[in-house]
């Protein structure tokens, strides 16, 4: 028995539709994400925001953009699915991920849930992670480096699949995703050397 045509196209029709939903969905995902790192930079406490203005000078406004390493085989782990999600398993994840990355075994690191931000078509949550290289003369640093992770938790997409993680350093506009860009030990010691470059100009 021959099938329908009108079967055919309105299984077409509706096929159409749904990649139309899923792109325009995805557009606009990927339009907010700029957004929500530009509110990361003004929740920075008031010590990062007065360094962050020191350093502006030297940020143009093309340089916020997914930052990618073509020439250096990055190191990744399997992340989160969405169905698998949660604030623990994120920060076990974000252990696991600074594994990968090579640094001085001096750096002590800590990770703290900043929060959740809710948009019409995903959660996002934010993390950071603050650097320091402690001393047996200066337990306490003197300045701290923070990288900022989020991960946007899409409420639209199929629960399967993996949530999209963005993270970017302190002081820079440009926007990281894992397995993408290799990890330089020397942005760490840049913050830090800024931060106590303007505390020691600083004179009360």
């Amino acid at each position: 028995m021959d099938e329908d045509p009108k079967t055919d196209v309105s299984a077409d029709q509706a096929k159409a539709l749904i990649d139309s939903v899923i792109a325009n969905a995805k557009d606009m995902i990927e339009d907010t994400i700029s957004s929500a790192f530009r509110r990361l930079e003004t929740q920075m406490s008031e010590r990062e925001k007065t360094c962050e203005s020191l350093r502006s000078s030297h940020i143009s406004p093309e340089s916020s953009f997914i930052y990618r390493d073509e020439n250096f085989e990055m190191k990744d782990i399997g992340w989160l699915n969405i169905q698998e999600f949660s604030v623990e398993k994120a920060e076990e994840k974000i252990h696991e991920f600074i594994k990968t990355w090579v640094y001085e075994d001096s750096w002590q690191y800590c990770i703290d849930f900043l929060g959740e931000d809710i948009f019409p078509f995903d959660h996002r949550y934010r993390f950071r992670v603050r650097w320091s290289i402690p001393t047996r003369r200066k337990p306490i640093p003197r300045a701290t480096a923070s990288v900022y992770f989020t991960f946007v938790v899409s409420t639209i997409k199929p629960r399967t699949y993996p949530v999209d993680v963005l993270y970017v350093f302190e002081t820079n506009r440009l926007v990281h995703k894992p397995g993408q860009s290799r990890f330089r030990e020397k942005w760490l010691k840049d913050i830090i050397e800024s931060k106590v470059a303007l505390m020691s100009a600083i004179t009360f």
